[in-house]
């Protein structure tokens, strides 16, 4: 596994920028501070539906782009991403507004293009990849970096500088809608993974923007926007560690805020957030972008401002560097309070200074800027691009129960594939995806990718099969008149698949995605009486679940003969689906969240302490249905040899743990290695299990191989009493599991010294070396 997440880029020429500062107006300046977003009343088909939130109230009419850049302009918003156009139309308009912002203006300086990129870019014919908890769930950053790099790479090709993820917001309330762009439950998890993803982005020239900082997904019941009451412990140890690896290790470019209010103070405003911690502790040089629309929310929503004035001023000063999608507040009413005296010129010099920065760093300055503006068509959705989307999809896809139906094999009679999700190619993509953030709002365009559904990609898959399809009910409506017809269809096959679970869409247009959160962790609609139904047919029933968040599914796995979990699983999804029922493809992927027993059981988090678990104290049941790392496959692993290299080791140091892990069974498999550890005693309460390591493990039949970790003891930092960033000297119990609650080897290591405070240059990364043998 790869450990090496030392940043690299290119530091700009600082005399360009200062000859620019020393001769730009007030109003030139403020003008590189924000964003432009045209687009939103065109395109065919356009349809009723924001993006982004309140967008229809929040927009205003900024009176076309030539007025609005007279002086300048900070950025274009989504070019390619807010209507489907095709990359050529797309280009040639993008390259009218580079020329006329360069021959039109008087300083001459081109915008930077942002898109947004979680699933792939968010674009027309774009290739989708998978979303977020399916890289947690394939605990593989190296194919999620070249994921990335992919994207990078198309993006790069449409001439687009900045891309808006990942996203670190750490998994805490399995009810709020945005889970699906998270990565997992885990701060490691995540900040590996994302960190990874910063560094394939960046790799491809563009800028990865990390957000939301932060937060965002601790919002009290689960609710989108909602207020946020974490502890500062919890803040320090579960949602920060994410964004400072990928600002430290990664080098990530661009931070964006999150919408969140944190024990009354929105984050857009705190500037001990983001540049007391930001820049003066954590050393960020990049730019600092306001999430679409939160500098008015100072004033409208979180009402902390007295109008637009104050409120961008507040953003200013607290360390917000540009304004999006459209500058509002950064314009005229930020002006005022300048000329007023109300905010110092220097505040705006220090933001235009980091724009200036970052347009240097990406070429934007340069005189040849304009001949290398791209032009002609470009391919979004090339082969290679869809062999790594397969390629993920299949390593993702969790087997979470199996009575020894799966595989199918490649003659596996008749077949019902039943369920809403199973002829839906949207049902396999996120809301992030171009088809469900954008296309949906342009009913009668074509998705523009060539995408197998689950019962196409098993017609391909299973030839000699006999398949019918019946839907059965809607993935959110209360019909049920379809429910005979496919319970008949499965009394009458010898195997039954249902494909059920979400509908990505935004702002309850959906029941996964960005506003679409939940009060209930049932399926959606019907399908708990649909999938009832078919259970009381005497087929044995496969679940297939293609959502954006775990559900409760005891009822399920306590019935079906097997349950199949996929994280929108993307363009490919289909194929890894097909492959993994049939058994091309041996299942490997893991949870990267605790599936829930209830929702009354929310928030949950597996690195809860002990008075977090079960308790004869109370009647609520909190123990997940299956735990953070769970996953079975088709063939069996053994560990063995648990070993602490030295089992005393100085609180500032490093230990180093053993295993060996040999594939038992008949068939080639990935095993992903997990390494956990918890302190026996210390000076605050600590979760039972952390995650402090893990290795995704490729075995042959026979095959066996150690896994050696190398983990610095600022894995098992914290944060003590007060507040001080720690390394106690004590116990630490180590387990190899097969999740977070089975533990398979223990052991321990005594951490000796004096009480350590972690240092910034402490090493964050566990090492992990795979040796192979026989």
């Amino acid at each position: 596994m790869s450990t090496d997440l030392s940043p690299s880029r290119a530091e700009p020429d600082r005399s360009r920028v200062d000859e620019l500062l020393s001769i730009m107006t007030l109003e030139e300046k403020l003008a590189q501070l924000v964003g432009l977003w045209e687009g939103r009343d065109h395109g065919p088909g356009d349809a009723d539906g924001d993006v982004a939130p309140m967008q229809d109230s929040m927009q205003t009419d900024h009176g076309g782009f030539s007025d609005f850049a007279r002086h300048g302009l900070g950025q274009l918003t989504r070019v390619f991403g807010t209507t489907p156009v095709e990359p050529a139309d797309g280009l040639a308009r993008l390259a009218q507004r580079q020329r006329h912002l360069l021959s039109r203006t008087r300083l001459g300086i081109p915008a930077l293009v942002h898109e947004e990129c979680l699933t792939g870019l968010a674009a027309w014919r774009a290739t989708t990849f998978p979303a977020p908890p399916s890289w947690g769930a394939a605990f593989h950053p190296e194919l999620v970096e070249e994921m990335a790099a992919a994207i990078g790479g198309s993006m790069a090709r449409l001439g687009v500088h900045q891309g808006l993820a990942p996203v670190l917001d750490v998994v805490r309330d399995a009810r709020w809608g945005r889970v699906e762009e998270c990565i997992g439950e885990d701060p490691y998890l995540v900040a590996t993974i994302g960190t990874a993803y910063v560094r394939g982005l960046q790799s491809a020239g563009v800028d990865a923007t990390l957000k939301h900082f932060v937060g965002y997904s601790n919002s009290r019941a689960g609710r989108n926007l909602a207020p946020v009451h974490a502890g500062p412990r919890e803040i320090a140890e579960v949602l920060l560690p994410p964004f400072e690896m990928a600002v430290r290790d990664g080098g990530a470019a661009s931070v964006m805020n999150s919408y969140a209010e944190i024990d009354g103070l929105p984050a857009a405003a705190d500037a001990g957030l983001l540049t007391g911690l930001l820049r003066d502790r954590w050393g960020f040089t990049g730019t600092v972008v306001a999430d679409y629309f939160s500098v008015a929310f100072l004033h409208t929503l979180h009402k902390v401002a007295s109008d637009l004035g104050d409120a961008a001023a507040q953003a200013l000063t607290a360390g917000i560097d540009v304004e999006l999608p459209t500058g509002t507040g950064y314009l005229e009413p930020l002006a005022e309070r300048v000329r007023s005296g109300a905010v110092a010129p220097q505040m705006v010099d220090r933001a235009v200074r980091r724009v200036l920065e970052q347009k240097q760093r990406l070429g934007l300055l340069d005189p040849a800027f304009v001949d290398r503006l791209p032009t002609g068509d470009v391919d979004l959705d090339p082969p290679g691009h869809r062999s790594l989307a397969a390629r993920l999809a299949e390593e993702s896809v969790i087997l979470l129960g199996n009575d020894g139906i799966l595989p199918l094999g490649a003659d596996p009679g008749r077949i019902a594939v039943l369920g809403p999700n199973a002829e839906d190619p949207a049902a396999l993509m996120g809301c992030y995806s171009f088809a469900n953030h954008v296309l949906a709002q342009h009913p009668g365009v074509e998705l523009g990718l060539d995408v197998a559904t689950v019962l196409g990609a098993l017609r391909t898959e299973l030839p000699r099969a006999e398949l019918v399809h019946r839907p059965g009910c809607g993935v959110d409506t209360d019909d049920t008149s379809g429910f005979d017809e496919a319970v008949r269809a499965a009394a009458r096959a010898d195997v039954a698949v249902a494909v059920l679970g979400d509908r990505a869409g935004l702002f309850g247009r959906g029941t996964s995605g960005e506003g679409c959160d939940t009060d209930t962790l049932e399926l959606p609609g019907v399908q708990q009486q649909f999938l009832d139904a078919l259970l009381d047919s005497g087929t044995p029933v496969v679940l297939v679940l293609l959502t954006g968040r775990p559900y409760v599914l005891d009822r399920a796995l306590a019935r079906c003969a097997a349950v199949v979990q996929a994280f929108f699983p993307g363009q490919e999804g289909g194929g890894a689906i097909a492959g993994v029922l049939s058994g091309r493809v041996n299942p490997s992927g893991r949870l990267p969240v605790s599936l829930p027993r209830s929702a009354g059981a929310q928030p949950y988090s597996y690195l809860h302490p002990s008075l977090g678990a079960a308790s004869a104290v109370t009647s609520v049941e909190t123990a997940p249905v299956r735990p953070f790392g769970f996953g079975l496959s088709y063939t069996r692993f053994e560990h063995s040899d648990l070993q602490v290299r030295t089992s005393r080791v100085p609180t500032a140091g490093a230990f180093t743990v053993s295993c060996r892990v040999r594939n038992t069974g008949d068939r080639a498999g990935a095993d992903v290695v997990q390494l956990y550890g918890s302190d026996v005693v210390a000076s605050v309460t600590r979760p039972v299990a952390a995650l402090l390591g893990y290795a995704r493990v490729e075995l042959a039949a026979g095959e066996t191989a150690e896994v050696v970790f190398d983990v610095p003891t600022r894995r098992v930092s914290l944060h003590d009493r007060g507040m001080c960033h720690v390394v106690e000297p004590g116990t630490v119990e180590l387990f190899v599991g097969t999740s977070c609650a089975d533990p398979v080897l223990r052991t321990s290591v005594e951490l000796t010294g004096p009480v350590h405070e972690v240092r910034p240059d402490d090493r964050r990364v566990v090492e992990v070396e795979i040796r192979r043998s026989c």
